[in-house]
């Protein structure tokens, strides 16, 4: 009897750790999954364009299809790999991450040029000609499958760096548990958000066409007409949201390898002669002052890469 209670009390304890532990993750979770959010916001508001102009039967199918291949990329690749770097290479992840960050600098300054000066896309046009419905559903699923590759890289390198920084002492079981939570985490509420934003309107139709009272049918209509405006809005926010990663992890990952406290310092004594002790208010000082240096930087990278770059390895910049 001593020997089943004595077990019982190892169970317990092992629950409590374990119980502890996912608490630990969890929060550690929190904290770095929020330094993405600026990819997170534009991997949100890139994806409902691939099935723009599809039949909506096949809106949630590819939706599914594209975020079955975000967990593998995430989990099954992008993980091992960022781990095996945090052990056996750390002092790459600032280098790969400022080149995501130029790679989000480029992504944000070439949104914005391609308002300021519309310039068509041939491989976009060639896309939205092809007459076979299930050839161009499977194009369009290899391109957001591309570029979800390419922002979930991005993603679970911001985040993986974030967990190292807050968190330095933390085992590396810990740290792999926290960047598997984040990569799921993140990837449920951006394919889910996607679904519902492809979605929203085909709901809104229904209600403004079916709903039993004039109220029902008004948001319906609403829903209707308000959907091309939320995805304005999402696009311009995940702009500049992009803008703003893309310019803070330029100057941050500058000032910690050492090779430049410029930046890094005015923008710092900037937002106190501006602000003062206010926390948002400095937030908001730096945030656009990094935002200000992402678009410089991506305007500056649209000519190399556009005209020498991309040429080189067969590709388009979009």
């Amino acid at each position: 009897m001593s020997g089943l209670i004595a077990l019982l009390d190892d169970v317990a304890a092992l629950t409590r750790v374990a119980a502890t532990s996912l608490d630990d993750v969890a929060s550690m979770a929190a904290k770095a999954g929020t330094k993405a959010a600026g990819v997170i916001i534009d991997d949100a508001a890139v994806t409902p364009k691939y099935v723009t102009g599809l039949s909506p039967k096949r809106e949630l199918p590819i939706i599914w299809k594209i975020a079955r291949a975000s967990f593998f990329s995430k989990l099954v690749i992008l993980l091992p790999v960022a781990m095996l770097l945090n052990v056996f290479a750390p002092f790459l992840l600032i280098p790969l991450l400022m080149l995501g960050g130029l790679y989000l600098c480029f992504e944000g300054a070439e949104k914005i040029y391609h308002v300021l000066a519309p310039h068509g896309d041939a491989h976009v046009d060639k896309d939205m000609d092809v007459g076979d419905a299930a050839h161009l559903e499977e194009t369009r699923v290899k391109g957001a499958i591309k570029t979800d590759f390419i922002l979930s890289a991005e993603i679970m390198t911001i985040s993986l760096n974030g967990i190292v920084a807050e968190f330095p002492d933390a085992g590396l079981w810990l740290q792999g548990a926290t960047l598997a939570a984040v990569a799921i985490a993140i990837t449920i509420a951006v394919y889910g958000t996607v679904a519902l934003i492809v979605k929203m309107d085909d709901v809104g139709a229904w209600m403004a066409l079916n709903g039993r009272t004039g109220l029902g049918r008004g948001i319906g209509t609403g829903l209707v007409k308000g959907m091309p405006h939320l995805l304005t809005v999402l696009s311009v926010v995940g702009t500049a949201a992009m803008l703003w990663v893309g310019g803070s992890i330029l100057v941050h990952g500058l000032h910690d390898l050492g090779l430049d406290n410029g930046p890094y310092e005015w923008i710092k004594s900037l937002a106190y002669s501006i602000a003062g002790d206010s926390g948002f208010g400095k937030w908001a000082v730096t945030a656009f002052a990094d935002g200000i240096i992402g678009l410089a930087v991506g305007l500056m990278l649209i000519p190399l890469i556009t005209k020498v770059i991309a040429p080189m390895i067969g590709s388009k910049a979009h």
